[in-house]
């Protein structure tokens, strides 16, 4: 598995490949579990995707499999690796997931007023949960941002205001989920650039030898 950003390559063996799936699924499956105590239901994963694109082509992306208004929850994280973390919703979907997790005996004008502080909480929860259990899989340790809640298009979402180049070519992880009893669906996404990838490559090596010394 070779993946370039602008001629830079990283090689990963096909060992390296399925360390890097296991403690990624490992992680989503954390995070899911997190959302699942959270709305008393069970959430279906998708097999996760790792693709090399520009953040603007990851708009495309998104856009072309949500063409309404979404919102997100949004970390980033810092470390030995870095990148941003979100949580990311169609509209429609948000405020049926805060009326699954707050108390039923609340009225609708309650939610919507609670709506906002719901979702970061949400977001804290199910996107820590997996990038604490990635860390420290790796012995690692990542200082992570305080949640912050977008609502707009793909490229409000996944642009924001923070990003100096559309154009810059990152991997850009994502997991489709769904609760499907409640009718939620959304994504986890991972944004991170080349140095954090050379980085988790050099990790999941050592990983991968600590495995091999105890045997």
């Amino acid at each position: 598995m070779t993946l370039e950003f602008d001629g830079d390559r990283i090689a990963l063996t096909d060992l390296e490949r399925d360390a890097l799936t296991e403690i990624i699924n490992i992680g989503v499956s954390r995070a899911a579990k997190n959302l699942g105590r959270m709305v008393k239901d069970q959430v279906h994963l998708s097999v996760p995707r790792t693709e090399i694109m520009s953040r603007d082509q990851a708009v495309g992306w998104l856009s072309h499999r949500e063409n309404s208004s979404l919102v997100a929850v949004g970390q980033n994280f810092r470390g030995s690796f870095s990148g941003q973390a979100l949580l990311i919703f169609p509209e429609a979907k948000s405020l049926e997931l805060v009326r699954t997790i707050l108390d039923d005996g609340l009225s609708l004008e309650e939610i919507v007023d609670l709506e906002q502080e719901a979702l970061a909480e949400v977001g804290n929860v199910v996107l820590n949960g997996c990038l604490v259990v990635m860390a420290n899989m790796l012995k690692q340790a990542l200082d992570m941002s305080l949640p912050r809640v977008m609502r707009g298009s793909s490229q409000v979402v996944l642009l924001g205001s923070n990003v100096d180049d559309p154009g810059e070519l990152v991997l850009f992880l994502t997991i489709d989920f769904a609760v499907r009893a409640r009718n939620i669906n959304g994504y986890i996404a991972l944004f991170m650039d080349f140095p954090s990838l050379s980085a988790i490559k050099s990790l999941i090596s050592d990983y991968i030898d600590g495995f091999e010394d105890k045997e």
